[in-house]
């Protein structure tokens, strides 16, 4: 996972912690004194999911991990649960002799097969002794809002393939496509969509000779051209012309560039070619695949600066 990733996470972890450590030990303190009593236990927990943000449910283990009351959500309580051994669960490993408040990772929930967290909260009687544990459950879906939108690194990335398509590269060699044959036609086509009609993302899969593209107007739904689409000039009358638009970080003079870049990714080299190449003028990142099954990630401006004897060496 990325470090920017892990970063975002991390944050999102701490703010949650900071959100539901408190009034976790405020009811993990008020239940030490009705340890022996479920009925007192399970009227505790009705009243605690009042102050525990948006908790799927609230259940009391005893000092062992085995439940001593019934899930408790806010529909009313779950017996099903009453008596469950949950001391192997991930959830509850480790708590003890760290600290008397843990937040789990993420996991997939038995029941509902949704992805999960649990928060618990070591329950001390007023001498300090370890009687059981408090635990909150929450569906990730659910949970308050805590942090912006996670922005992807527009960092370099390479990521290899399918190892069977690279142990057997040098016995391949590239078959020309029908998009290759009309290279002159798609290009052109390809950069008028771009800059005149709407097109934010366009990718071209020149082994399999079509493309898809997805629109300003209509941003959740791709488009798929075949070839004969991507030859003829009335496809431009499908789609209204719109400006180029504001959110591109990519100079409209520079898609041409990008797509006769491909073209010399494509025939440079008969057994390591690409395959697809794809750019987004919105966050300025295009997306190689090669014959090799290696796909690369990088902005627009560090692809232009890179020559051919880059990618293949000297040719």
């Amino acid at each position: 996972m990325a470090s920017n990733l892990k970063s975002a996470i991390l944050k999102q972890r701490q703010r949650l912690t900071a959100l539901l450590g408190e009034p976790m030990f405020k009811l993990a303190r008020r239940c030490a004194e009705a340890m022996g009593d479920r009925a007192a236990l399970e009227g505790l927990l009705r009243e605690g999911l009042a102050t525990i943000p948006q908790s799927k449910h609230l259940y009391v283990l005893d000092a062992t991990g085995r439940q001593l009351t019934d899930n408790i959500t806010r529909d009313g309580p779950d017996p099903a649960h009453f008596g469950r051994d949950r001391a192997e669960r991930p959830y509850m490993l480790g708590i003890l002799g760290s600290t008397d408040f843990k937040l789990s990772e993420a996991y997939i929930s038995r029941n509902k097969k949704r992805p999960s967290l649990t928060a618990v909260q070591v329950i001390r009687d007023p001498d300090g002794r370890h009687v059981g544990y408090l635990g909150a459950d929450y569906d990730l879906r659910e949970l308050p809002g805590t942090e912006g939108l996670y922005q992807e690194s527009h960092a370099w990335r390479q990521i290899k393939g399918d190892p069977a398509i690279r142990g057997g590269l040098f016995l391949q060699q590239r078959a020309q496509s029908r998009m290759d044959e009309h290279m002159d036609d798609v290009l052109p086509l390809m950069t008028e969509l771009m800059v005149e009609q709407g097109v934010f993302h366009g990718k071209l899969h020149f082994s399999s000779s079509r493309a898809t593209i997805w629109l300003v107007d209509d941003p959740y739904n791709y488009r798929l051209l075949s070839i004969d689409e991507l030859i003829d000039p009335d496809i431009c009358l499908a789609y209204p012309h719109r400006p180029y638009t504001e959110r591109a970080v990519v100079p409209r003079e520079t898609i041409e560039p990008i797509f006769e870049m491909f073209r010399r990714l494509r025939f440079a080299d008969e057994t390591i070619y690409l395959r697809a190449g794809s750019l987004n003028v919105c966050n300025g990142m295009v997306a190689l695949n090669f014959s090799c099954d290696g796909s690369h990630y990088l902005p627009y401006d560090e692809f232009l600066g890179k020559g051919l004897e880059f990618w293949f060496g000297v040719l």
